[in-house]
């Protein structure tokens, strides 16, 4: 039996987890603690000073935050890219506020911009002015984010980036997880960096961070006093002492996942009937946190490819199913030329881990080669 070759696996490598044995002794290992500070710093760091960071226990708190800070609220309608995971779109849903989904571009697979202005055009001929553009950057790979922050300023509606896996990923150098009004990353254990699970909401200024930080400790005031409805939100000290250590190798992860997709370019250029997706142009730098592909299917199956990968103990998934057709989302608004149901229909993840080793990478070729045989 073959060992599995994970899509995204943990990489711990040679960390120095002194900082984790010295906070449990210290019996820091609550929702307070030196660390979470020292972390928020350091990440406010890597983007370079352009933002104020909350750290939280997943990046689905850290939208939901996103959303309650702009005053969300049922009734209302925020534009939500339909190509992503579900927490893209699940705090919409828990303010009891309405998703309105739009299409991708073929370049990026990230929210379209044409296909965004013409939604916002038609709900405000509706007189419903969406409250929020919720827009992701898809498997790492930078939106097209000057023309989306145009349509963003030309119509006054605030922007969310969802940047849960593109941590070291840059659009034009500036960082992901600095475009949006509000900006959220994902610590997950399947991402570039983990804390085995956390977030973190990034917002502009610091009184708005404040009232993060307040929101997400049950809005206290003191004592066993709350000022309003609040959340159990915040990271714990532990978490923030692993990521700590693991954001001192993010720039060799990044780096590890390049490789990765410079080695599956190679091998898949010399493949019929499979696309890898690429950075269009110099605009963009993606980290690559998983490699996708198309399928030509006049050629092979999906589901044949599916078999085979799986047949090698190997961990390969489909892109996204739009999050519009969704069962429990069926209905629901949207905009757009059915590109995403494409990428559905023909995308597979191939195994990224920044830790795939070079007999990992040899199997996963051979599976190829034999298929097109």
């Amino acid at each position: 039996m073959y060992s599995k070759i994970w899509l995204s696996k943990p990489h711990f490598d040679n960390e120095n987890f002194d900082i984790i044995k010295k906070t449990i002794v210290s019996n820091w290992v609550s929702t307070v603690g030196p660390n979470i500070a020292s972390f928020e710093t350091s990440i406010e760091r890597i983007l370079e000073h352009k933002a104020e960071v909350v750290a939280l226990n997943s990046g689905t708190s850290a939208i939901h935050l996103a959303l309650k800070l702009l005053e969300i609220e049922p009734g209302d309608e925020v534009l939500c890219q339909t190509f992503s995971f579900c927490a893209t779109v699940n705090p919409i849903l828990y303010c009891g506020a309405t998703p309105v989904f739009i299409e991708s571009e073929k370049e990026t697979w990230n929210m379209c911009p044409f296909f965004l202005e013409e939604a916002i055009k038609d709900r405000l001929k509706k007189k419903r002015k969406p409250k929020a553009i919720l827009v992701v950057d898809s498997y790492g790979m930078p939106a097209k984010w000057d023309e989306i922050l145009a349509i963003s300023q030309k119509y006054e509606i605030p922007v969310i980036e969802d940047a849960a896996a593109a941590l070291g990923s840059r659009y034009k150098g500036q960082m992901c997880g600095s475009f949006g009004d509000f900006s959220i990353l994902s610590f997950n254990g399947n991402k570039i960096i983990t804390t085995s699970a956390g977030g973190a909401l990034i917002c502009r200024e610091k009184h708005v961070k404040e009232r993060a930080i307040y929101l997400a400790t049950q809005s206290k005031i003191e004592g066993v006093v709350h000022g309003e409805l609040g959340f159990n939100y915040r990271m714990s000290n532990v978490l923030a002492a692993i990521g700590l250590e693991q954001l001192t190798v993010l720039e060799k992860r990044v780096q590890q996942r390049r490789e990765n997709h410079f080695r599956y370019q190679s091998l898949l250029e010399a493949l019929d009937g499979f696309e890898l997706q690429e950075e269009k142009n110099t605009d963009f730098y993606a980290n690559f946190w998983l490699n996708c592909i198309r399928i030509d299917t006049s050629l092979i199956s999906k589901s044949i490819i599916l078999n085979a990968f799986s047949n090698y103990n190997i961990d390969v998934r489909s892109l996204w199913c739009p999050l519009h057709h969704q069962p429990y989302l069926k209905g629901t608004l949207y905009y757009g030329d059915h590109f995403s149901q494409r990428l559905y229909d023909t995308g597979l993840c191939l195994p990224s881990s920044s830790n795939l080793t070079s007999e990992e990478f040899h199997r996963i070729a051979q599976v190829f080669t034999t298929l097109l045989k």
